[in-house]
């Protein structure tokens, strides 16, 4: 059975000395580790913990130490008891003596930290896409025609561009973004939705902007989480109007029409030195929403999965959550026997939900309003479309 982990503290301290009951060490953890580069803090965490979303429950901070969140290649952590119970301390390692010019902070550059998670499983999904709401969706400027009515435009050529807006002006930079996904939250119970996960990926294509259908209008029902946009290049206002022209100056792959612009300004800012914990709360119907490789059917570690949930919703880096597929419906063939009259009579009854199963570990990494991107850490299964989140258990 899966042990329920007890509650976490509402507020986390570094400076005090907090210490959950049910943390629990790992019977083979070391009393000291040197911290090595390519190690994560999920991973260090992982040496001395059962649960090693419980980091910032045994982490004790040193007030040589100016940031008490990072670590680095090099450092020392010892475990240590206070009033009889578990904490780590790091010992930073040794440096040339100096003059005394009285109590010094360490310095060290945030790059060089260890990273909470594995920064190449993540690096692409930390700037490049952005996530927009309906609304900025559907006022967002877009590509209408390319210099010399090519088909395709590069860096280094002209496009044109509707729906500036008024604030835009010459020599303001532009990132030029491309739609992906649809990110769709069905409601419960509703009449086209037979897919009880009640989710929905849409993928988009620059016609979705030119052509509408009664049969796409029925499918697009439902409420929009966010629209999903891949930053492909950046251009510069050449002159303003309806429309407008930009010069591109870089272009990751060729433009085309259909493609849109976001002012440069408006890009999201990413946190990566954050810290694996147990989340504040879980959001009601919180779920994985899409998942993000090409053709995947399922997610497992170190892939990265979308979900339903966001800032508006308290979401921060760093949580980590329990990953739950839901359990299938089957007949109950000893009740109900094939051919017998109870089943004929009772078909709804004879079918039987599942229990819930346990998946594995995802930790979020960067939010959005409404949906945010989170790293399966670990797993024992594949995770689905459809899988719901809940607060952090472990398995024996």
């Amino acid at each position: 059975m899966l042990k329920k982990a007890l509650s976490v503290v509402a507020a986390l301290s570094f400076a005090a000395t907090v210490y959950a009951a049910g943390v629990e060490l790992r019977a083979d953890h070391p009393d000291t580790y040197v911290v090595k580069k390519g190690d994560t803090l999920w991973d260090i965490s992982a040496r001395f913990l059962k649960s090693p979303w419980y980091w910032p429950e045994i982490w004790q901070a040193n007030p040589q130490i100016e940031n008490p969140h990072l670590i680095y290649p090099g450092d020392v952590l010892s475990l240590v008891y206070i009033d009889g119970s578990p904490h780590l301390v790091v010992d930073a390692p040794p440096r040339e003596p100096q003059a005394d010019i009285g109590p010094q902070m360490r310095d060290e550059g945030e790059t060089n930290a260890i990273p909470p998670l594995p920064y190449a499983a993540v690096r692409s999904f930390l700037s490049r896409p952005h996530i927009l709401s309906e609304e900025d969706y559907q006022a967002a400027p877009y590509v209408m025609g390319l210099e010399e009515n090519r088909l395709r435009a590069v860096d280094k050529s002209l496009i044109y561009v509707r729906n500036l807006g008024p604030d835009v002006a010459v020599g303001q930079r532009m990132l030029i973004v491309r739609p992906t996904v649809v990110f769709r939250e069905v409601p419960e119970g509703w009449l086209w939705n037979r897919d009880q996960r009640r989710v929905k990926v849409q993928p988009w294509s620059y016609s979705d902007q030119w052509h509408w259908s009664f049969s796409e209008w029925i499918a697009s029902r439902g409420d929009v989480l966010g629209h999903e946009v891949l930053e492909i290049g950046n251009a510069t206002v050449s002159s303003v109007g309806d429309p407008g022209t930009l010069y591109v100056s870089y272009a990751d792959m060729e433009i085309r029409k259909g493609d849109l612009l976001l002012p440069a300004e408006d890009a999201l800012p990413y946190e990566l030195n954050f810290y694996p914990r147990p989340p504040k709360s879980v959001p009601d119907k919180m779920r994985v929403v899409a998942l993000t490789g090409h053709g995947l059917t399922a997610a497992g570690p170190y892939e990265v999965v979308v979900l339903t949930k966001g800032a508006q919703d308290g979401i921060e880096s760093g949580e980590v959550f329990s990953i739950y597929q839901p359990g299938e419906r089957i007949d109950d063939e000893i009740a109900y026997p094939k051919g017998g009259v109870r089943g004929f009579f009772n078909p709804r009854d004879k079918m039987e939900a599942l229990p819930d199963e346990f998946i594995g570990h995802v930790m979020v990494f960067r939010t959005f309003d409404r949906v945010s991107y989170g790293l399966v850490m670990s797993s024992v299964r594949p995770v689905y479309l459809g899988a719901h989140l809940r607060e952090p258990t472990e398995i024996p």
